[in-house]
């Protein structure tokens, strides 16, 4: 085994976390780092481009496709979780929705990292964690107290949507849900088009390496290392000193004088713990694996985002069905690359609303977005593909609890992703709640002089049973998964982390990715983990 060398930090992963803290390391802390990506260093360059996305969604170029466990409340279904696997992460291929979630999300993670009794907060609130949203932002249009100028992540509205969208989101308004200018400013109930990580200049995709490492990608005090996969965390005792890895199928370790940072993400990042003896007891023995720190948090606590389809066709092309093939596609593409317009430069998902079924809007439960095209599977619906629109309603809390666990001791078999979905009674229960409403949107004014049918479920489709059946049928991910190695106070015996995401009972070993969430934020997650990277920069550099 060859020696790379040592380091004052390395990062394991090189998604946008890990973007976010390396940048800072090197420019700020002028510190000597080394980052471990298992994927490619680049995407394809039709990756930058607003559309481009689509072409990749359900390939397995640049995403971990996760078998799931079968779930007996989805009748036996085991859906597929994908997760990003290229630099950048999932900054380099998502759908680029910028959205921040609720003020409550954060300070409920105050609330559960604060210890019962103390004086001293966690610094984990929504006004904490502003200053950091505001800093990285450099936005296209919004400025004052939420947003912030000048910052290297572009974010901007699109500068196209489509006929069905801007219907959408005017039949909403009629229903008597409120327009909505910011999602991420005072509030986020309404309706409303969705922010970007797309630069205003280039209408391109502002991922976390253009955004954050490129400024020091030449930097000779930062080494990146694509195409290496992390085998184990080298401890010295309770300290973390280094990690093996395998690089073009040669075993390598490399040595981190001050730390080893962990942003693999919320299946990656528990699985190499429980690999280097951290980690539940009974399941490292399981194993045969040693434990070296006994964690019994390690891989529980795993939620996401999950949502459910209502599709109907159009009486005529009023989004994007066939704008990816033949002439049309030819001229969006001309239209793009002269004009920096056209429907290359949206992602195809430009609205959606939030609202609350049981009625309590400051603090909505639902995230119903407007998709112009019928998109599923013909497998799942049995209708050919067709002009119309499909309606999802994604729930943004779910009360149920999933787990990440060991599928053996060898460290390139993918985990045992247990995702729990609808487990919760009220998870269920609002879903149905959620796909009861977007059908009131499909028959809603002037919603309803854009549509054919429903052809999915169908309009047959109206008990409890048949509803819940559907969902259970048809529920996916939204490709948000957090929360397996929650931070929290010294007395919830599940946190992994302390408030400075420091891994507990280590020393010299910090988790900096979507896993330290102890809760989910109520909305596309990305934003979120950008901001806690800044904080979490500070916190090491401290």
């Amino acid at each position: 085994m060859s020696e790379e060398g040592r380091f004052d930090y390395i990062i394991v992963g090189g998604g946008s976390s890990a973007c976010v803290v390396a940048a800072r390391l090197v420019a700020d802390g002028r510190a000597r780092v080394l980052l471990l990506e298992r994927g490619p260093a680049k995407a394809n360059p039709i990756m930058h481009f607003p559309a481009g996305y689509m072409k990749f969604l359900a390939k397995d170029i640049y995403l971990v496709m996760h078998k799931t466990k079968p779930q007996p409340q989805l009748d036996g279904r085991g859906p597929i979780v994908p997760q990003g696997r290229v630099l950048g992460g999932g900054s380099t291929v998502n759908a680029m929705v910028y959205m921040r979630g609720q003020a409550a999300d954060f300070d409920l993670w105050n609330a559960l990292v604060t210890a019962p009794g103390s004086k001293n907060d966690g610094s984990w609130s929504y006004g904490d964690l502003l200053p950091y949203f505001k800093a990285q932002e450099d936005n296209d249009h919004l400025a004052g107290e939420y947003h912030g100028v000048g910052g290297p992540l572009k974010i901007s509205h699109l500068s196209h949507t489509s006929p069905m969208t801007r219907t959408y989101v005017k039949t909403l308004q009629e229903m008597g849900i409120p327009y909505n200018p910011d999602f991420n400013g005072a509030e986020q109930f309404g309706v409303g088009f969705m922010q970007h990580t797309i630069d205003w200049r280039t209408r391109k995709r502002s991922s976390a390496v253009n955004a954050f490492l490129a400024p020091v990608m030449k930097d000779p005090r930062l080494t990146i290392r694509t195409g290496a996969t992390v085998t184990a965390i080298r401890m010295d005792g309770d300290r973390a000193v280094g990690v093996d890895y395998v690089l073009n199928g040669s075993p390598k370790t490399a040595l981190a004088g001050a730390e080893v940072i962990l942003a693999a993400g919320a299946y990656q990042t528990p699985k190499l713990m429980m690999l280097s003896g951290i980690g539940p007891e009974d399941e490292l023995t399981r194993h045969g694996i040693k434990t070296k720190v006994a964690l019994s948090g390690v891989g529980k606590n795993l939620q996401d985002h999950y949502e459910c389809p209502v599709v109907a066709t159009t009486q005529g092309s009023f989004g994007y069905y066939k704008q990816d093939r033949g002439w049309p596609m030819i001229k969006a593409g001309l239209q793009y690359l002269m004009f920096k317009s056209g429907p290359v430069s949206t992602t195809g998902v430009e609205s959606c609303a939030f609202y609350d079924p049981d009625g309590h809007q400051e603090r909505p439960t639902i995230q119903m977005f407007c998709v112009p095209t019928v998109y599923l599977d013909r497998d799942v619906m049995g209708s050919e593909p067709a002009d119309g629109v499909t309606i999802n309603s994604l729930l943004l809390r779910p009360k149920a609890r999933g787990s990440v666990m060991l599928a053996s001791n060898d460290p390139f078999a993918d985990p045992i992703v247990d995702t729990q979905i609808f487990d919760h009674p009220d998870d269920l229960r609002l879903t149905m709640a959620g796909f009861r409403f977007a059908r009131t949107v499909l028959a809603a004014s002037p919603m309803r002089d854009l549509i054919d049918k429903e052809i999915f479920p169908g309009a047959e489709v109206t008990s409890d049973e048949a509803i819940a059946a559907h969902c259970k049928r048809t529920v996916k991910t939204g490709y948000h998964p957090v929360g397996t190695c929650k931070m929290g106070h010294d007395d919830d015996p599940e946190a992994v982390l302390d408030p400075a995401l420091k891994v507990r009972g280590t020393h010299g070993l910090r988790v900096i990715d979507a896993s330290l969430m102890p809760t989910i934020v109520s909305g596309n997650t990305n934003a979120a983990v950008l901001a806690a990277a800044g904080k979490a920069a500070d916190l090491i550099l401290a």
